[in-house]
């Protein structure tokens, strides 16, 4: 398999570093919410927070963010605020970074060209009614390494790999840690 052995102070200040880093993203987030409201404009500003991955913080002897579809990578923060249109709570709904220009040029009341292969989540974000039954995820790690493509629904991951017969099927409803 992919373990890779690791010191554990190593490992130790790592996750120190990340939630620091991530300690000080949420402050940095806070002062530009508060800036909204002090000037009037929270309330017909759309702020959507993302990522583009996640970090391994030595889950499956993984660091960094490594070349795997693991949960622990590819389930990250798509959080989004536009107070009295999107509706709060808390929710997990299956989202692509490619939903995230239709959604906005949709917000906007713009046209969103048909090239575009993402899709509007307004209805999810306003409504609470999911748009999407599953995702793709890609992974081009080099010309000719690596290469894997991921179907993703609520319940099951399958991921292939492009110059190979091998892949990884995961139940993630019985096995939500892979």
């Amino acid at each position: 398999g992919w373990f890779q052995a690791h010191d554990e102070d190593r490992l130790q200040r790592d996750m120190a570093c990340y939630y620091g880093m991530t300690s000080f993203m949420d402050r940095e987030i806070g002062r530009i919410l508060d800036a909204l409201e002090a000037s009037g404009r929270a309330e017909n500003t759309l702020v959507v927070f993302t990522s583009d991955h996640g970090h391994f913080l030595g889950h499956h002897g993984l660091t960094a963010k490594a070349i795997h579809s693991y949960e622990d990578l590819v389930r990250v923060p798509f959080i989004a605020r536009w107070p009295g249109r999107v509706s709060q709570g808390s929710r997990t709904s299956l989202q692509s970074l490619v939903d995230f220009a239709p959604t906005v040029l949709s917000a906007c009341g713009l046209p969103v060209p048909s090239r575009m292969t993402g899709k509007n989540q307004l209805p999810d974000w306003l409504l609470g009614e999911p748009v999407r039954t599953d995702v793709v995820i890609e992974n081009h790690h080099g010309a000719v390494r690596f290469h894997m493509r991921t179907f993703v629904t609520a319940t099951h991951k399958i991921t292939v790999y492009r110059d190979g017969t091998e892949g990884e099927l995961f139940d993630l409803a019985n096995d939500p840690g892979e």
